[in-house]
């Protein structure tokens, strides 16, 4: 157990669970990505899921993975992963008043977990630390269900980014690797059902034309995408407005 097991019976813990749930798919997405470009870029499946499970910040892990593989100073590769991370600094000025009641270890744990969604959204919810026992154990316990969540969705999906990478094709390449990517930033900015229907009409194009010529198919995707969510658009006040 990395936090009190009462914080996992707890109201604000379901909460955070509730309130990551819709980015939870683009995390993995990442994650998945990032499992795959792991073992592309030449590591073995031990190493990969040694950095999975100890590093546990994907930013720090695409940074490095070119300086591993082109045989980079360890210094470098350190002084890399530190500069992307630097923004985790911020964070963790601004969580200490929240946090600084806790134990060592359970700060330590916190600072593992922590990630960017799970901070904005800890910080849109509570404005400022709990003055009361109560108080701080209900941050505690929306901290924990973020971390939950988030932690999950990104270790299980980049464990089976490893495991998966062997059976991709050795032509694909890292360009796998970058379609995962996008994948991962579509399915973060899915937020909204318009969203999700944009994002599948557009697919359903883009593969219906995909024998045009100079990548047409792409220019077809987006015109009936925007065509449809703008129709849909001036349907739904009418649709809504009472007989």
């Amino acid at each position: 157990m990395f936090f009190r097991p009462t914080l996992y019976r707890h109201a604000e813990f379901r909460q955070g669970l509730i309130d990551l749930a819709p980015q939870a798919p683009g995390v993995a997405a990442w994650g998945l990505m990032t499992g795959v470009a792991m073992v592309k870029s030449g590591m073995s499946v031990f190493e990969a899921v040694a950095m999975t499970l100890l590093v546990f910040a994907g930013s720090s892990q695409l940074a490095a993975i070119p300086l591993l593989v082109a045989g980079a100073p360890a210094w470098v590769i350190l002084a890399t992963g530190f500069c992307v991370n630097l923004r985790f600094v911020v964070f963790s000025l601004h969580l200490r008043p929240y946090l600084m009641h806790l134990p060592r270890w359970q700060r330590m744990c916190h600072g593992y977990f922590t990630a960017d969604i799970s901070y904005v959204l800890f910080t849109r919810r509570f404005h400022e630390p709990g003055s009361t026992e109560a108080e701080r154990t209900n941050q505690e316990a929306y901290l924990a269900g973020n971390y939950f969540l988030n932690w999950a969705s990104w270790i299980v999906a980049s464990l089976l980014g490893i495991g998966l990478a062997n059976l991709i094709p050795p032509e694909w390449g890292l360009g796998f690797a970058g379609i995962l990517c996008l994948l991962g930033i579509q399915c973060s900015l899915a937020s909204s059902r318009m969203r999700i229907l944009s994002a599948a009409v557009a697919g359903v194009a883009a593969v219906v034309a995909y024998h045009l010529p100079l990548k047409l198919n792409i220019v077809v995707a987006i015109a009936v995408a925007v065509i449809l969510c703008l129709t849909v658009e001036k349907v739904r006040p009418a649709s809504g407005t009472p007989a």
